[in-house]
């Protein structure tokens, strides 16, 4: 089991297309580069990833810590010959650390109002009630709106149920309703 691991190539990791081709969109935004170029161009990002990581690696080794911290990535960018590049580099983490700082401010933007969890969990409840009022008012208006429907629905049966008998007799529905109850009084027995 492990020999077949062994045997499988790595997955190469890269960056992503779109990002890159957004990059060289961005700056060169009246130049067409070729696909093959693109590629190539990739390829050298990776490569340059992974050597950067490395010597980092490297670093932080040698100053025996366990996790690569940006001043780590400065000093490999320094030791392989970049150190010209230091300074847009310090200006990057400075944008970064900013960006996050501010991520994390919008975050905690509930812990920031200065009202106690308690408070807000108060309202949130006061607020949760109010929609259940209103929404019991709404349903509570759709019902007699229903009956009031089903009432001038069951008028106008009665209406044309009247309109209809033979000989032109208008027997109410009191009436109707009256006179089976009449019909079902049983009849008095020997006493």
């Amino acid at each position: 089991m492990a020999e077949a691991n062994q045997q499988q190539p790595e997955e190469d990791v890269t960056l992503p297309r779109a990002a890159l081709n957004k990059m060289i969109k961005e700056l060169l935004p009246n130049v067409r580069v070729a696909n093959d170029a693109r590629e190539l161009i990739l390829n050298c990002c990776t490569e340059f990833i992974h050597l950067i990581s490395s010597e980092a690696n490297d670093v932080c080794l040698k100053r025996d810590k366990k996790t690569i911290s940006p001043e780590h990535i400065l000093a490999a960018l320094d030791s392989l010959g970049f150190g010209a590049y230091l300074e847009d580099c310090r200006g990057v983490l400075e944008e970064c650390k900013t960006v996050a700082a501010k991520k994390r401010r919008q975050s905690n933007r509930l812990e920031n109002l200065g009202i106690p969890e308690e408070e807000l969990l108060r309202q949130q409840m006061e607020l949760f009630a109010k929609a259940r009022e209103e929404q019991a008012a709404i349903e509570q208006q759709e019902w007699v709106q229903l009956q009031a429907a089903q009432a001038a629905q069951g008028q106008t049966v009665q209406q044309q149920q009247q309109q209809q008998q033979p000989g032109g007799q208008q027997v109410s529905i009191a009436t109707a309703a009256v006179a089976p109850q009449q019909a079902q009084v049983p009849p008095e027995g020997p006493s």
